[in-house]
């Protein structure tokens, strides 16, 4: 378990395998770094706050690896004392949805996962099968035109796959709610009016994986930087590099000069067995984090994502000579080695899953040989996987560039 007792210290490429059996990893040259045999007991099943008296969501541990030969451990509390005056922390201010409902198909029970909304009022989803205690399994989307019924007599009525040839994620149109037959009245029934995020709201719940020990409330799955919006838009899963700053870190690294430029992209639901690529989300970087980003990197400081959604986001708002401008809308870009990054001078993350294709982003942030011994003391270090679990501080190696 990580909690705030989590050491500190370098650690030199030669000893990358000491306190622990050496990480799995496999190079290959088609698609990137892809790193295997995670033991499951390195899984965060619960938040760090609630394995043990007195703990807050700080409680994690931070691993740091600068350039391809550092890296050292830390609790998450010392990140004021490894940034410095004039760097910039870029936070995503998505609010997590309760985005699992439960439905039917037929005489089916099904899990409906709703991920993005597109312009036109559809919603890509993912239809998953219960598994028992509150986990859900993969089922195959469709067929089209099939019509799920979701809670209060709402339908949601597939269309088409989200993308050719797959069928996990599928395009879907709300339908208003059933109403049920009543005496004659001399005032017409007004339509039932239908919307997913009130659908959401009444009905849904936070999407949850296996690995996980149990249901949470909702307001375990958003950060200290969620901002709702007017409209109902969110997240289908955690911005979740986010979730271990506190108000009070948060007004620590202020104090020591930090500044923090928020933005906003809707991540959508990924896949935790098929590892897909990143598909189109709605993103939206403001002209005043536009301008303390360019100020940043003019000045000398250095720009740090706090996770993979604000490197999307704000690469997408960059021109190739990484001068960042006020831009929003749909992003497709995704992030790799042979891309690389504009202005992104770090990037802080969670331990993502073995074969997940974010790996190919922290390779164009810093370098595959610091992903390596980063990800191999991760193992030899305990340190724990996933939204709940222990995070990475990956520092651009200058010497790449």
């Amino acid at each position: 378990m990580s909690g705030p007792g989590a050491r500190g210290g370098g650690v030199d490429g030669t000893r990358a395998g000491t306190g622990g059996r050496a990480a799995v990893v496999h190079e290959e040259p088609t698609t990137g770094l892809h790193i295997r045999d995670i033991p499951r007991e390195l899984l965060a099943r619960v938040p760090a706050e609630q394995r043990g008296p007195g703990l807050g969501r700080d409680a994690v541990r931070l691993l740091v690896s600068r350039g391809g030969t550092r890296v050292s451990l830390h609790a998450f509390r010392e990140l004021p004392h490894l940034l410095r005056a004039g760097d910039v922390l870029v936070v995503n201010t998505s609010a997590t949805l309760a985005a699992a409902v439960d439905a039917r198909l037929g005489g089916e029970a099904l899990v409906v996962h709703f991920s993005t909304r597109g312009d036109d009022g559809r919603w890509t989803v993912e239809l998953r099968a219960p598994a028992g205690g509150g986990t859900t399994r993969p089922r195959p989307g469709g067929p089209a035109g099939a019509v799920v019924e979701l809670p209060g007599g709402r339908l949601l009525v597939l269309e088409e796959p989200l993308a050719a040839g797959a069928d996990r994620l599928w395009w879907a149109r709300p339908s208003p709610a059933r109403t049920s037959p009543v005496r004659p009245s001399p005032v017409p029934p007004s339509p039932v009016p239908y919307g997913v995020p009130e659908l959401l709201r009444e009905h849904g719940r936070p999407i949850r994986y296996a690995y996980t020990e149990r249901d949470q409330p909702l307001s375990v799955y958003q950060t200290v930087f969620a901002v709702p919006e007017p409209d109902g838009a969110g997240s289908a899963e955690m911005p979740s590099a986010g979730r271990p700053f506190t108000a009070d870190l948060v007004a620590r690294l202020v104090s020591r000069g930090v500044q923090f430029a928020p933005l906003t992209l809707h991540t959508g639901v990924a896949s935790q067995e098929a590892h897909e690529p990143p598909y189109p989300e709605r993103y939206a970087v403001p002209a005043t984090t536009a301008a303390l980003v360019n100020a940043a990197r003019a000045g000398g400081g250095r720009v740090i994502a706090v996770g993979t959604t604000a490197v999307r986001a704000l690469e997408s708002a960059a021109d190739p000579r990484g001068v960042v401008r006020a831009a929003g809308g749909w992003t497709d870009l995704v992030v790799t080695p042979e891309r690389g990054v504009r202005v992104v001078d770090g990037l802080l993350t969670g331990l993502h899953e073995p074969e997940a294709s974010h790996l190919l982003m922290l390779e164009a942030v810093a370098g595959r040989a610091a992903v390596r011994l980063g990800y191999a003391q991760a193992l030899a270090r305990h340190c724990l996987r996933h939204e709940f679990g222990d995070v990475h501080l990956l520092l651009r190696d200058d010497n790449r560039h």
